[in-house]
C-alpha cells in the first residue's frame, strides 16, 4: 500500500512539473512572437487592474 501511494505521489509531482514547464514554454514562445507594443499594453493594463500606479 505504501509503494502504491509513493508511485502515485511521484506521478502527480511529475505531471505538475510538466504542466508548469508547458505553461512556461508557451509564455516564452508567445511573448517572443508578440509585438513589443502589444506586450507593453498588456503589462500596462495589468498594472492598472492591480491598482499599481504606473505614470
Amino acid at each position: 500500500m505504501t509503494t502504491k501511494t509513493l508511485a502515485s505521489s511521484k506521478a502527480t509531482a511529475l505531471m505538475s512539473v510538466l504542466f508548469v514547464a508547458m505553461i512556461g514554454a508557451a509564455t516564452v514562445f508567445l511573448t517572443g512572437f508578440a509585438h513589443s507594443q502589444a506586450l507593453h499594453d498588456a503589462a500596462h493594463d495589468v498594472r492598472h487592474a492591480s491598482g499599481f500606479p504606473c505614470h
